[in-house]
Parts: C-alpha cells; structure tokens; sequence
C-alpha cells in the first residue's frame, strides 16, 4: 500500500473511531500535500515528495515546542508532541549511527572529497539516500567532522 493510500485509510479510520487528534493531524498532513502538488506546474508527488512533506511538518512542530517550551506553553508541547508521534509512524525506520556514518564514507569516497570545502558535494550525494531517515543537521554535522579530520 503507499503511502498517499495509507493516508487515505488512516483518515477513514480516524473518522470511524472520532479520535479528533489523529483525524486533524492527517488532514494537516493531506492538505500539505496538496499544497506542495499545486505549487508551479501542478505535479503529483511520489513517495519520497509526501515523506518530504511529512518530514518537513514534523519539523515545523519541533520549532514550534522549542518556542512553546520558553514561553511557558506546556499544553501545546504535549499537543505538539503527539502530533510528532502520529507523524513519525509515516516515515521509515530511522538510520543508526553507524549506517549513517557507512552512507557518509562512501559519499564521501565517491565523490572524492578532501576538505571541509567539498562538504556540498557530499551531501549531494547522501542527501537522497537519507530522506525522511535522517535529520539534516545532523547528516551535515557528521559529514563536516569527517571532513575535517
């Protein structure tokens, strides 16, 4: 089943068990969609544009806790909290470490990488690979240290 599909099902289950929560997270999520589909040329996306998406809502969320948090907004962490959960149970398993560390070596490998200047290069490569399994700011930390030693 795919991705768009599961959505669907979700949202019709959500609906079914008037579990508001979950229902209001998968439209946020389905009306994202869309909105990214009906930007410029009006293009269907494939699984990696939703886990794009879906990612991308999650770290809107993680940003919002992080002002939420100083402000003294304990509900809406928890409220965003959950949000996260449901939303995470859309992307695939997480990369360890170590697997992340592997994707580096060989990037860096391939494209023959040298100093910290070539670090674009490097994460053009793991980038696509990473997707939805990684946080970005945390491929880029490691790929600099690795490029700095």
């Amino acid at each position: 089943m795919s991705l768009r599909e599961q959505l669907n099902e979700d949202l019709k289950s959500a609906m079914r068990a008037k579990d508001q929560a979950r229902l209001s997270v998968i439209r946020s999520v389905k009306a994202a969609i869309l909105a990214q589909e009906t930007r410029g040329e009006r293009i269907s996306l494939d699984e990696a544009g939703i886990l794009q998406v879906i990612a991308k809502e999650i770290k809107e969320r993680k940003d919002a806790n992080r002002e939420f948090e100083r402000g003294g907004r304990q509900d809406l962490v928890e409220k965003n909290l959950k949000e996260i959960e449901v939303l995470s149970s859309y992307l695939p398993e997480p990369l360890s470490e170590e697997e992340l560390r592997e994707i580096i070596e060989n990037a860096v490998q391939a494209s023959a990488a040298t100093s910290a200047k070539d670090m674009g290069k490097v994460m053009a490569i793991v980038t696509p690979q990473i997707r939805g399994r990684a946080e970005g700011r945390h491929v880029a930390e490691l790929v600099k240290i690795r490029l700095i030693q």
